[in-house]
């Protein structure tokens, strides 16, 4: 006869103890799993739109490779700085439209009725908007973004060390986190404005252009207005700037560490506007 096991028994692992459903982020899990397999299903079609984001990604490159053709500088920057600006701009807009940039289609939500389903569940209505979609074909532009620079990174004469490397990584996360307000932003005005995406994608996809390019170039009120009001010069010029060990006489070398302040000031007018419009949203009347 065999002797009884004696001993403690193992403990159940906290994971195995608690089940899937009341795991504070296995619903967005979930839905983002169910996303990404609907994608990859249709293979053809997501090599199709994966190639065209590609193309606009080149398109964009070949743009700054054309004006450095015809001119040594512009903006005070040579072929490689304008290329360290126009990766990390692009770098941070790619990944924050990948996560957010969905937030465009909440008109077509809003006039669906479907902001409604989401108001009933018991999730944040913003997280589960910004779960409700991940698209991947935007992965072809950061492509051509992540290659440019390390191109850029490798030609600008950046001096490397701790801090210049924390400084990368400080900046493409907070750059990430200035696009990703502005969607917010955007998306939370389309309450108020149903129609108004064009005017909001100004602020949006117009930022991301002014953030490609060397801040010289416009006029003194241009430039107050998108270093101090939507602060994409933040994004990529002020830490580029700073990088290659510069300054243009507007704001100081070390400028390109305030990244993270543009950052939280602009996800607190995002988080203000979010508050205001979704009290605002009284429904589609369905």
């Amino acid at each position: 006869m065999a002797e009884p096991l004696t001993g403690p028994r193992p403990r159940p692992s906290r994971r195995s103890r608690r089940p899937d459903h009341l795991r504070p982020l296995h619903p967005y899990r979930v839905l983002l799993a169910s996303r990404l397999r609907s994608q990859l299903t249709y293979r053809t079609s997501f090599a199709t739109d994966v190639l065209g984001t590609l193309v606009v990604g080149l398109v964009e490159l070949a743009e700054v490779w054309v004006i450095f053709h015809n001119v040594d500088t512009l903006g005070g920057l040579d072929f490689a700085s304008a290329l360290l600006v126009f990766a990390l701009s692009n770098v941070c807009f790619a990944v924050a439209d990948l996560l957010v940039g969905h937030l465009d289609s909440l008109p077509t939500y809003i006039r669906a009725g479907t902001v409604d389903a989401f108001y009933v569940r018991p999730l944040p209505l913003l997280a589960q908007l910004v779960s409700s979609d991940i698209s991947l074909r935007r992965v072809g532009r950061l492509t051509v973004a992540l290659v440019a620079l390390v191109v850029g990174l490798a030609t600008a004469g950046v001096q490397w060390s701790v801090a210049t490397a924390a400084l990368l990584v400080l900046t493409i996360v907070s750059g990430t986190a200035v696009f990703a307000g502005l969607f917010t932003t955007a998306g939370a005005l389309q309450f108020f404005v149903v129609d108004g995406a064009e005017v909001t994608n100004s602020f949006t996809y117009g930022g991301s252009y002014a953030a490609q390019q060397s801040q010289q170039v416009f006029p003194d009120p241009l430039r107050v207005f998108w270093t101090f009001v939507v602060p994409t010069a933040f994004v990529a010029y002020q830490p580029a700037l700073t990088l290659l060990g510069r300054d243009d006489g507007f704001l100081p070398g070390w400028a390109g560490w305030l990244t993270p302040v543009a950052a939280l000031l602009t996800w607190a007018v995002a988080a203000t506007c979010w508050r205001l419009g979704t009290r605002h949203y009284q429904g589609a009347g369905g």
